[in-house]
């Protein structure tokens, strides 16, 4: 069973910078592609960003475009997700999420190929 760990959450005041971490301890994500997703108080669950582990391509959700970054660390077996300039609505929960045999394309614009889901990490960005 894969689990995926999620840190680096917590309270930052807009124009503020927090890097989430997606761990998969145990586990390589060497080929899979990893997305981070996020959901506020009464709305949908909305894709942020994904990565393919193996060739490096990215996606990322126009909100977000310029402002965070998503990369990996293959020896430390993790995801980041660096975010600058944090809007107050950027306030939610994000997870990570891992798909083998899948494209960022599909993860983040179909919500297909999931088969891993982390607990997530809390956001809130407030002055």
């Amino acid at each position: 069973q894969v689990q995926l760990v999620e840190s680096g959450g917590g309270l930052v005041q807009p124009g503020g910078s927090l890097r989430l971490s997606c761990a998969a301890p145990g586990f390589t994500l060497d080929y899979y592609t990893i997305g981070w997703f996020r959901q506020a108080p009464g709305k949908e669950l909305e894709a942020v960003s994904c990565i393919n582990v193996g060739d490096d391509s990215t996606y990322y959700t126009n909100s977000v475009k310029g402002r965070f970054t998503i990369s990996r660390d293959i020896a430390k077996n993790t995801v980041y997700l660096q975010m600058n300039s944090l809007k107050p609505e950027d306030t939610a929960l994000y997870s990570c999420t891992a798909g083998g045999l899948v494209t960022v394309q599909t993860m983040c614009t179909q919500r297909g190929g999931m088969d891993y889901w982390g607990k997530g990490t809390l956001v809130t960005v407030s002055s």
